[in-house]
């Protein structure tokens, strides 16, 4: 396949241009993909980073991380949602259900209903089928939603239950259940006799980050005429009814709460809105998104094209491929649920700078999504950054993950620092204070946070910050005193390189050759005597006693108490980007190294994967998300290609299942659109590793009037590794571009393949 990658300005061409604006690339997006079998995406309706996020709940006795399940009943239809969250379910707040026939008891357990015929959703639109026989319709703006309830006619009493206590229930244990903690319910008059709409609070907390209390206001307005009944319970732990009655409001912060409204005609509309300030904005934002009158058509029409001009048409093909369009565009979807913008929503301090939430987590998102977010939306993702700071300012720490405006939960290092670190050295500038991004990771690389005593690792603080720091300033190195020793070891190392990047460019040359040191230290976990599968060497536990054995291919539990999280030793092993000359080294040498990635996907020799063909390689966790590409550093471009096109090929899918696990936020999304384009960032550095693209032409909007433009020949579904490469025109010979995109034609090194296999393949 011949290969060239062109960085031209946008240039003025009405008629093609027109076509691109006008292209309804929502067509293409399959919004169940990733939804059953591990995923946990979203497939209720929301506008691109939308606070809202309308869609179903269900329960079959298992977390449901997003709210859906593929099988269960129906137990509220809610508000707030993630997508491709895990560890425990995160809102299902703000409810409404319909319920047919005679309500005796609203907070009684069986105030449920079963699937009548499979769920039906696409961009902007969500419809369920249930067991009573009501039709029930859902679009969504970024601060209201919209329900059209179409009831069946049965000669019975047709109601919508308002339930404040519903949240999404968790079964995990480990002290991560959500709770109601209080609120308030309020039925008013509406401008038409026999009308009414409703306004309150609720307040939550916990989830997958541990929050403490925070509180969302609502106001749900109805188009139709109606008769109600509050209703209170005895206490918040119990479904026994304390009082059900025409009383026109109730607060509490001791006893679950709601209304019931019940309706005389089949065709019902519902319009809320929600804030995390008041009611009175609650009711503000849904008037302004959703005036009265408005049609459900015409809300779905415009969440479908906020999709096509905010984010679909900034990757235009004329690929024919309908699997291929459904997967590039899927992907681009999912990536956009999550950070959540909530500027303007912020209940905890007053700032006129944006505010993001629901990052979950830069764990997951620093290698592939921030940085496909620069380059996709440089205006969302400097806002992000701006953001981080704001949050560094008032709450002391740039946590590694943050929702419902609470810090946590933090599985290794503080990878904000990477974020900060990609951004700085691919030139953002804008508003972005540098030297308070700058504060906030010296913050993370100098101050123990208090311990927050989590039960899942009781050793430090999984809130913020770096918990094991007293180790790594002490000893270079982490004890098992603290939990994810290993893991964490290698992530303080690349974290302290980002510090020493951003010191080096504003000048604190002190700074950076500290932090440049301390980013060695991966090194001394190093256990020489480690072996496995014929190899020796591994980044290994030890105390200050010396090194702990360790089977390279094991990690015990992989979970916070453990040594290592989430990968195995031999995954780890590979992952101090920042070093990989002295990771070569160790492993022996260039070749030894290519061994070793080799065995990395060798069939039948890890069988903790058998769903991945019993590799230790596991494309459904982020540690291995580089893995493929390293073959580039030891001049094996062609093994990056046949690996990385083999993972993506067998384990991405546009269906449900679809995905080889959560989907974390989008991060397994941004890893495949990486690689559909042909390249692969490595975080907090300039360069990007040359893979193969998907498509014989894709054209990116960069922003500030200038698009990469990727064009192919000669390739196939089975004839794709790069013969020949040009950039702007010029022949490039290197396995690596540099992000400087002016001058992505510097060849003042030459990259040649030595190797016989990858003659064929690369020149």
């Amino acid at each position: 396949m011949y290969s060239s990658l062109l960085l031209l300005p946008l240039i003025p061409a009405l008629v093609n241009s027109a076509a691109i604006r006008s292209a309804d690339l929502a067509g293409y997006v399959l919004t169940s993909t990733g939804t059953i079998n591990g995923g946990n995406t979203f497939p209720g309706v929301s506008r691109p980073l939308g606070m809202v996020k309308l869609g179903p709940d269900l329960y079959s006795g298992t977390d449901a991380y997003s709210g859906y399940l593929s099988n269960g009943n129906f137990t509220g239809f809610t508000m707030l949602h993630e997508s491709g969250t895990g560890g425990a379910p995160k809102y299902g707040v703000v409810s409404q259900m319909p319920v047919v026939g005679t309500v005796a008891n609203p907070l009684s357990d069986a105030i449920n209903d079963t699937r009548a015929a499979p769920d039906f959703t696409e961009i902007g639109y969500y419809k369920a089928s249930l067991g009573s026989g009501t039709v029930l319709e859902m679009a969504a703006t970024n601060k209201a939603g919209l329900f059209q309830y179409t009831f069946p006619s049965v000669g019975k009493d047709l109601n919508v239950l308002v339930d404040v206590s519903h949240v999404l229930s968790s079964y995990r244990g480990q002290g991560l259940e959500q709770h109601f903690l209080g609120g308030s319910i309020n039925v008013r008059q509406d401008t038409e006799p026999g009308y009414y709409y409703y306004t309150g609070n609720g307040t939550y907390n916990n989830g997958w980050n541990r929050a403490g209390p925070w509180t969302v206001y609502f106001c749900g307005y109805f188009d139709a005429p109606a008769s109600y009944k509050t209703f209170i319970g005895t206490s918040l732990n119990s479904s026994t009814l304390a009082e059900f009655s025409n009383k026109t409001s109730y607060s509490s912060q001791t006893a679950r709460l709601g209304a019931l409204f019940t309706f005389q005609q089949q065709s019902v509309i519902s319009r809320v809105g929600v804030s995390f300030v008041s009611e009175t904005q609650a009711c503000a934002n849904v008037k302004a998104e959703i005036p009265q009158g408005t049609s459900l058509a015409t809300v779905r029409q415009g969440t479908r094209d906020a999709w096509n001009s905010q984010v679909l048409q900034k990757v235009t093909t004329t690929e024919t491929n309908v699997t291929k369009l459904n997967q590039l565009y899927s992907a681009l979807y999912f990536m956009h649920l999550l950070p959540t913008n909530k500027t303007g929503e912020n209940p905890l301090w007053t700032s006129s700078e944006p505010y993001y939430d629901d990052i979950f987590t830069f764990w997951d998102t620093h290698r592939c999504t921030t940085s496909l977010l620069h380059i996709l939306q440089p205006a969302y993702h400097e806002e992000l950054l701006r953001s981080m700071i704001d949050i560094y300012r008032h709450e002391g720490y740039v946590s590694d993950a943050r929702s419902s405006f609470w810090n946590g939960a933090v599985q290794g290092g503080s990878n904000s620092d990477n974020v900060f670190a990609d951004a700085f050295v691919k030139g953002v500038r804008g508003k972005v204070d540098w030297e308070g991004a700058y504060a906030s990771m010296v913050k993370n690389a100098e101050v123990v946070p208090p311990n927050n005593n989590d039960p899942r690792d009781p050793t430090g603080s999984t809130k913020e910050g770096r918990s094991a720091l007293p180790d790594w300033l002490k000893y270079g190195y982490i004890t098992p005193s603290f939990g994810r020793s290993v893991s964490r070891a290698v992530e303080y190392s690349v974290n302290d390189f980002m510090l020493a990047t951003v010191a080096n460019g504003l000048g604190l040359q002190n700074d950076f050759q500290k932090y440049y040191n301390r980013s060695h230290n991966w090194r001394n976990h190093w256990n020489t005597n480690m072996t496995a599968l014929g190899f020796s060497g591994f980044l290994g536990p030890r105390n200050t006693s010396g090194f702990i054995s360790q089977n390279p291919i094991s990690c015990g539990g992989c979970y916070w108490a453990d040594y290592y999280y989430q990968a195995l030793p031999w995954e780890y092993s590979f992952n101090a980007h920042h070093d990989l000359d002295t990771i070569v080294q160790y492993s022996g040498g260039a070749d030894t190294f290519v061994q070793r990635l080799e065995m990395t996907f060798q069939p039948g020799v890890y069988s903790g994967n058998s769903a991945f063909g019993s590799t230790i390689f596991n494309p459904g966790n982020e540690p291995s998300f580089a893995t493929p590409y390293l073959y580039n550093f030891v001049n094996r471009q062609d093994l990056a290609v046949k690996r990385s096109r083999f993972i993506a090929k067998s384990y991405y899918k546009p269906t449900p299942g679809g995905l080889p696990g959560n989907s974390d936020a989008g991060a397994m999304e941004s890893w495949l659109l990486w690689n559909m384009i042909g390249l692969y960032p490595m975080t907090g550095q300039t360069t990007f590793l040359i893979g193969s693209p998907w498509f014989t032409d894709l054209s990116i909007s960069l922003g500030g009037g200038k698009t990469l433009k990727i064009t192919t020949t000669g390739g196939s579904e089975d004839v794709y590794y790069v013969q020949s490469l040009k950039v702007n025109g010029k022949t490039w010979n290197k396995s690596w571009l540099a992000h400087e995109l002016d001058d992505w034609s510097d060849t003042t090194e030459s990259w040649e393949c030595e190797h016989g296999e990858c003659e064929e393949d690369i020149d």
